[in-house]
C-alpha cells in the first residue's frame, strides 16, 4: 500500500472537488434546469451577485474535480494496469471539463441575461430566448455528452480498480456501476431532466467515498507483470 504526501494532496483534492461543487449547487438561490428559459432571468436577478458568487464556486468545483483526476493519473502508473487507468481517467477529464464548459455558459447567460432582459415587454424576451436558441440546445447536449464521458471513464476506472485490486473492492465496483447507470440513464431514457439530477449527487458521494479511501488507506498498486 502506498500511502504519503502524494495520496494526501490527491485524496483532499477529490475531498474540495466533492464540498465545492454539492455547496455552490446547494447555497444557490436558484437553479438552471435543463435549459435557460425566460423566468430563469427574473429569478436570478433577485440576488445576482450572490448567485454569481455560487456558481463560480460550483464550476470550480468541476476543475477542483479534473485536477484530482490528474494527480491519481501519476499514483497509478505501471504495467499493466495503465493501459485502462489512463483512458478511464482521461475520459473521466473530457467529460468534466465538458460539463464545466456548459455551466460556464449558465453561469454567463443567467447573470448576462439578467441586465439584458431588464425592462424588456413579453414579446421582446421571447424574441432574444429564440436568439439563444441554438446555443441553448448546444449546451444541453454538452450536459448529457458530459455525464456519457464521464460514465465511460467511470466504467473503465472501476474495472482496473477491481481487476488489479487498487483501491478497496465496494469502492472498485461502485466506480463501474455508478459508470453504467450514468452512461446508460442518458442514452436508454428520452430526455428526462428530473431523471438525470440524481446524478450529480452521486457523483459528489462517489468522489467524497475516492477521497476518504486515500486518505485513509492510500492506494494498492501490485508488482508491474510484463
Amino acid at each position: 500500500m502506498k500511502k504519503n504526501f502524494e495520496t494526501s494532496f490527491t485524496g483532499w483534492a477529490f475531498i474540495l472537488a466533492a464540498i465545492l461543487l454539492w455547496f455552490g449547487w446547494a447555497l444557490s438561490s436558484h437553479h438552471i434546469g435543463e435549459y435557460i428559459v425566460a423566468e430563469d432571468f427574473a429569478k436570478v436577478g433577485e440576488n445576482v451577485w450572490y448567485w454569481i458568487w455560487m456558481y463560480r464556486i460550483h464550476i470550480f468545483g468541476w476543475v477542483t474535480m479534473g485536477i484530482s483526476m490528474f494527480a491519481l493519473l501519476p499514483l497509478t502508473s505501471g504495467a499493466p494496469y495503465n493501459v485502462v487507468i489512463y483512458p478511464g481517467i482521461g475520459m473521466v477529464v473530457v467529460g468534466t471539463f465538458t460539463l464545466a464548459i456548459a455551466n460556464a455558459f449558465f453561469y454567463n447567460f443567467g447573470a448576462w441575461g439578467v441586465g439584458k432582459t431588464a425592462g424588456m415587454s413579453a414579446t421582446e424576451v421571447a424574441v432574444f430566448m429564440d436568439s439563444i436558441l441554438s446555443t441553448n440546445q448546444y449546451v444541453t447536449c454538452f450536459v448529457r455528452f458530459g455525464r456519457i464521458f464521464s460514465g465511460v471513464g467511470l466504467v473503465l476506472l472501476g474495472y482496473a480498480f477491481i481487476k488489479w485490486n487498487i483501491v478497496s473492492t465496494w469502492l472498485g465496483w461502485f466506480t463501474a456501476t455508478f459508470g453504467l447507470i450514468a452512461m446508460g440513464i442518458i442514452l436508454v431514457i428520452p430526455d428526462n431532466f428530473e431523471i438525470y439530477k440524481p446524478i450529480f449527487h452521486v457523483k459528489v458521494v462517489w468522489l467524497l467515498a475516492m477521497g476518504f479511501t486515500l486518505l485513509k488507506k492510500g492506494i494498492h498498486l501490485p508488482e508491474s507483470k510484463e
